[in-house]
């Protein structure tokens, strides 16, 4: 029997779909929030709390994203790709600030 092809966003609703993104805004929050409380302070000591956190937000939904890719990448091509593609984009804007300011 033939089953349906989810639709995006019932896609983007799932547990493993949105955390990343949600992960990822987060960590991007916290280096907005501690560059605008402390600046760009890139001194050669311990890195501190934030960027602590902001690896963990990132290293931990490596293995969501893994498992939203076997579970819905066969069933559902495009529209895991589409939320892949927000999933990324997120990601991005969260590592955009650590590259461009040196963090």
């Amino acid at each position: 029997m033939m089953q349906d092809t989810p639709s995006f966003g019932m896609l983007i609703r799932k547990t493993s779909a949105f955390l990343p993104i949600a992960m990822s805004l987060t960590a991007l929050s916290i280096v907005i929030i501690t560059l605008s409380l402390f600046g760009v302070d890139n001194q050669p000591k311990d890195e501190g709390t934030a960027a602590h956190l902001w690896q963990l937000l990132m290293a931990g939904q490596l293995p969501i994203l893994f498992f939203f890719l076997v579970r819905w990448l066969p069933s559902a091509p495009r529209q895991s790709l589409y939320v892949l593609a927000l999933q990324l984009g997120a990601g991005l804007a969260s590592l955009a600030p650590v590259f461009f300011f040196h963090l």
